[in-house]
């Protein structure tokens, strides 16, 4: 089954959480923090650590209880009814992660053209951000699990690089001198700590994307709350210390104001000389390097959850075969984060805006962290609701002096939101109206599990030892090759469920076939009322192939759908199925259209079989297009096993085509004795493929066209026209279609045009 793999062990959850708060906020709002407000700085970053750890709180309730992705998106849907409340919950969350990976590499750029690159390099501003995202989005669809070895290699090398800061610092003064001189900063200023405090909760909100990846965590009910406290408590210790020591530093106020976002690296030059400066410039890089990876996985979460739920596109919830991991997600989250990195920095930096418009990397901190405070928010009153609407629900961690905590939490993070930049309100409220408006002109999607259900659990026919068979459970074996056939009549099942047998043997000494008959529900009709009816045609399934003698392993279950398309490709990417095996629906043309177009795997639609298999005879027509060279392989697996090969390539007689060369689809076969090749001329291509293969015998196996997204064919012309003829002969057909990703897709729309201008050039 292709799924999310729960890879993650405390020690990775504790250091995503940890990673994403040393990042760019103690790294570039510390000296912001401290020409402003002096020591000061320490009480509002410990206002944003109380603020953070109360709804950190909420969140742990949560997370005890649902141990999946999607963090407070997940959350209020388990809670709230209110599609529309959910969708800006989860697109705020999503902007607010996106936006907070954003600010981090776009700080990032300041101290790599501060310190890393000469300074007469002229480079576009935000090229590193750019760039560094699109090397994060790459990891992240390779896999989590590399992306947390990473992350834990990266949060160790920053903390090591603040107790040398720290370290640092202490040397310089004596540990007294030190402590006297940070307690003479203090300055009673409750407005400038309030607005410092506003603009570094972004640095503690790095306990929900613990939360928010609880999906690939092991053992989440414990490892998510204890990763999340301790998380918040070892940051909360070390900025103080940062503070302090900077606070002792000889540079002064005015300077570490003017050096703004990289202050750290003078101060560090000061107590370390050069070296310092060197280890603190490769730490804060360093630590917004693994902020962001953070927070990427966090919004990949997200937009994932969002997709399967239908309020997203259905793409964003599929997961990518080959890496495990939601793939479309994850492109997403990376080009809105180079997008946002575009827009705040290059276009409407600080100063010099396109049509004057400034916003820069403040109004790109005040756009992330209202995406973030606003949903915390509606966290906090989710759990107060959630408390009511289900009083019996287990919860293993609950939140002390409930709702009074969620209710500070509110009015808490409702309060910081007001000291926020204001060009990052206005941006951030801009952007989430636009969305939620083109989510009601849309209105969303059915969620996964409203559009087909298990309704019958899989079973398989076994031996019982007295030559009968019964139904009975056998274990899922997601190594062995999985074949699933789809069969809409029971009593057709038999010469598809043989077929699949005898197509899935070449590729596999063991398969496993995984028979599905689809009952569709009517879109007001409730599905309790056909789990008879569907467990009826399972046990019909059953019994008949029981009575057949089937040579492979195979299961049977019944589905409910009120898509039957959507359920054959949903079942297939869910159960990582190498292959499907179905009949060609003439009469709904949609689910061929369906499976063929999003199958994730190769797809065999048969026609014109009978109980008797026989694939000692396969004739394959010549071709060039993509589907005809996926086919290739296994055709030269058929021969290697025994089946006689005919290779036809026809010339049609007036039409001004030009036969296929056979040269390439010989030179896959290894055995050419075992090969024939038929050149033919004939009216139509697809009458010489159905005539000849009529002659020779045995079964006709071709590839879909790229032509097939012409209006009025399938298949393309030749299939569809072969599926046509072969009728009238009574011979059986297969075409043949391989998984088409974006590329290939982009192929078939644009081969047409280049084949019509190559024929007008001749």
């Amino acid at each position: 089954m292709v799924e999310h793999t729960r890879s993650l062990g405390f020690r990775v959850a504790f250091a995503m959480g940890l990673g994403t708060m040393i990042a760019a906020g103690i790294f570039s709002l510390s000296g912001t923090a401290i020409a402003a407000i002096g020591s000061s700085a320490v009480i509002a970053f410990l206002i944003a650590a109380v603020v953070a750890g109360i709804t950190a709180a909420s969140y742990s309730e949560f997370a005890s209880i649902y141990s999946e992705n999607g963090g407070g998106y997940l959350f209020s849907s388990r809670t709230f009814e209110n599609q529309y409340l959910l969708y800006a919950e989860g697109v705020s969350l999503f902007l607010g992660y996106t936006g907070t990976t954003a600010f981090y590499l776009a700080t990032m750029t300041e101290w790599v053209q501060e310190f890393v690159l000469p300074h007469s390099w002229a480079i576009p501003h935000g090229t590193a951000a750019v760039g560094m995202a699109l090397l994060l989005g790459l990891l992240n669809v390779r896999g989590t699990e590399e992306s947390g070895s990473f992350q834990v290699i990266v949060t160790g090398a920053k903390v090591a690089v603040l107790f040398a800061f720290i370290g640092g610092a202490f040397a310089y003064k004596p540990p007294a001198q030190t402590v006297g001189t940070f307690t003479t900063q203090f300055e009673a200023d409750p407005v400038g700590i309030i607005t410092i405090a506003s603009l570094a909760f972004i640095t503690f909100f790095g306990f929900s994307a613990i939360a928010a990846s609880a999906g690939e965590i092991i053992n989440p009910r414990e490892t998510v709350p204890k990763a999340i406290a301790a998380s918040i408590i070892t940051v909360a210790v070390l900025y103080t210390f940062v503070i302090i020591s900077m606070i002792n530093a000889p540079t002064p106020a005015e300077v570490i104001a003017q050096e703004g976002e990289t202050a750290m690296g003078k101060v560090a030059a000061d107590f370390l000389g050069n070296i310092g400066r060197t280890l603190i410039v490769a730490g804060a890089i360093f630590s917004m390097v693994s902020a962001s990876n953070a927070s990427i996985l966090a919004a990949i979460g997200i937009s994932n959850l969002m997709g399967r739920q239908g309020q997203a596109p259905r793409r964003f919830s599929r997961i990518h075969p080959t890496y495990g991991t939601p793939f479309w997600s994850a492109v997403t989250t990376t080009f809105t984060i180079v997008a946002l990195i575009l827009i705040f920095i290059a276009v409407f930096p600080a100063e010099g805006g396109l049509f004057g418009i400034d916003l820069g990397l403040n109004a790109l901190t005040g756009f992330a962290t209202l995406n973030l405070l606003a949903p915390l928010s509606v966290v906090n009153v989710a759990l107060i609701y959630s408390r009511r609407r289900f009083p019996d629900l287990d919860r293993p961690l609950k939140v002390p002096f409930s709702p009074i905590v969620p209710i500070i939490g509110i009015v808490a993070n409702l309060a910081l939101i007001t000291s926020l930049p204001p060009a990052g309100i206005i941006v951030g409220i801009i952007v989430e109206a636009i969305l939620v408006l083109a989510y009601v002109s849309w209105g969303g999607a059915p969620e996964v599990d409203e559009l087909f259900e298990r309704a019958v659990a899989p079973r398989s026919p076994l031996s019982n030892g007295n030559g009968q068979q019964q139904p009975s459970e056998i274990p899922a074996d997601e190594e062995r090759f999985r074949v699933l056939v789809p069969v809409a009549r029971p009593v057709n099942a038999v010469p598809y469920v043989r077929l699949a047998a005898k197509l899935a043997t070449v590729r596999s000494d063991m398969p496993l076939l995984q028979v599905v008959n689809v009952t569709r529900r009517p879109e007001q009709t409730p599905s309790e009322s056909l789990l008879e009816h569907a467990e009826e045609r399972a046990d019909a399934l059953t019994d008949a192939l029981t009575d057949s003698e089937i040579p492979v392993d195979y299961t049977v279950e019944g589905h409910i759908c009120r898509d039957v398309g959507f359920d054959i490709v949903q079942t297939a990417r869910d159960d990582g199925v190498d292959m499907i095996v179905m009949g060609y629906p003439e009469e709904h043309r949609a689910i061929t259209e369906k499976v063929e177009y999003e199958s994730p795997c190769d797809v065999f639609f048969a026609k014109g079989f009978s109980d008797h298999i026989d694939l000692s005879t396969v004739n394959v027509g010549t071709g060039s297009g993509p589907h005809h060279r996926s086919f290739l392989p296994f055709a030269n697996e058929l021969a290697n096993q025994g089946s006689k090969i005919h290779i036809i390539t026809v010339e049609p007689i007036g039409t001004g085509g030009t036969a296929e060369k056979p040269e390439a689809t010989l030179d896959v076969f290894t055995d050419t004795t075992a090969v024939d090749v038929h050149r033919v001329t004939a009216a139509t291509v697809a009458e010489g493929l159905v005539s000849t293969a009529a002659d020779n015998g045995g079964i006709l196996i071709i590839g879909a066209s790229r032509t097939r997204y012409l209006k009025g064919w399938i298949f393309g012309t030749t299939p569809d026209r072969v599926i046509r003829r072969a009728e009238e002969t009574d011979l059986p057909i297969i075409v043949y279609t391989s998984p088409t990703g974006v590329p290939g897709r982009i192929e078939d729309i644009l081969f047409p045009i280049y084949r019509y201008l190559r024929g007008f050039y001749r």
